[in-house]
């Protein structure tokens, strides 16, 4: 059995997410079509995160597990070869090889993610951005923000995920904040794991929060995991467009 760690970048504006799908287009898909052509069998292809459909990465982490594998394929032409054969929105930007046992998903100690919320219209980065035309109140946000690093009970930010039933919603974060960088707003999260949409319900809020419609006091209650009929956490779900999994730490 041989391992190759890769690391990967990609536009998933139109992908349906990570994960494989038997009627849909997604980045596992077509990674694993390509791997398999490459390496002429079918080989054990996973990735770290499941990101949701029209999300980015600059980071994710996937394995490919091959038990037959030509003498001619070390790692630098397979990264090579994955990127001639992959789509433009595609790029596998390391590929090293690993230790025989190593999974990405279960491997991982820690994921990090950033949000990108721009304050004025953009032609050229639409895709990657949440465009908010009403002013933000950012000193509030950055408040909030460094509400989030801890041990909290996330279930006011999680969707219902059918795949995982009885998931904890509890959640380690180990840093949290937001930051400007000209005309973006970026807010930066790294936690041991996280439950379903719980980055976009977290920007989404936060931007309520910058807007004033939501106190940084009752941010900070929606973190102890009491429900506030009041707020409709759901409905502030953010976009697709400004997620990015930026790296996964081992």
């Amino acid at each position: 059995m041989r391992t190759f760690q890769l690391t990967l970048e990609y536009d998933g504006s139109k992908f349906s997410g990570w994960q494989a799908q038997i009627n849909a287009r997604t980045v596992q898909g077509d990674l694993q079509r390509v791997a398999d052509e490459l390496f002429g069998v079918e080989v054990d292809l996973q990735g770290a995160g499941r990101t949701d459909a029209g999300v980015h990465a600059v980071g994710q982490v996937a394995h490919i597990k091959v038990r037959k594998l030509r003498d001619d394929l070390p790692p630098a032409r397979i990264l090579r070869e994955l990127n001639d054969r992959l789509p433009s929105s595609i790029a596998v930007l390391e590929c090293v090889e690993a230790a025989p046992a190593f999974h990405a998903r279960h491997d991982a100690v820690s994921r990090a993610y950033f949000y990108q919320i721009s304050t004025r219209k953009t032609a050229l980065s639409k895709r990657f951005v949440w465009w908010i035309k009403q002013p933000l109140d950012v000193a509030k946000m950055q408040t909030a923000a460094g509400m989030i690093a801890g041990r909290h009970n996330f279930v006011c930010f999680r969707a219902a995920d059918p795949s995982r039933p009885g998931e904890s919603t509890t959640v380690v974060v180990t840093s949290a904040e937001v930051g400007v960088d000209e005309n973006l707003i970026v807010f930066r999260i790294e936690a041991s794991h996280f439950v379903w949409k719980m980055v976009r319900r977290l920007a989404g809020t936060l931007v309520k929060v910058g807007l004033g419609d939501v106190s940084v006091e009752q941010f900070g209650g929606l973190l102890t995991g009491r429900k506030n009929p009041q707020l409709d956490i759901a409905a502030w779900t953010a976009p697709a467009s400004g997620l990015f999994l930026e790296a996964v730490r081992y």
